[in-house]
């Protein structure tokens, strides 16, 4: 289950950086991405 979970924090995270225009916006989803790979620790 923590493999899927690394698996899939790896693609969102491809895709919202990917998505971002802004060095700000890029913060935040790496931000984000940081989180859910640690939630995802955490389960």
């Amino acid at each position: 289950m923590k493999r899927f979970g690394l698996i899939f924090a790896s693609i969102f995270s491809l895709i919202t950086i990917a998505a971002c225009n802004t060095v700000e916006g890029a913060g935040r989803d790496i931000e984000a991405t940081g989180e859910a790979i640690q939630d995802g620790a955490n389960n």
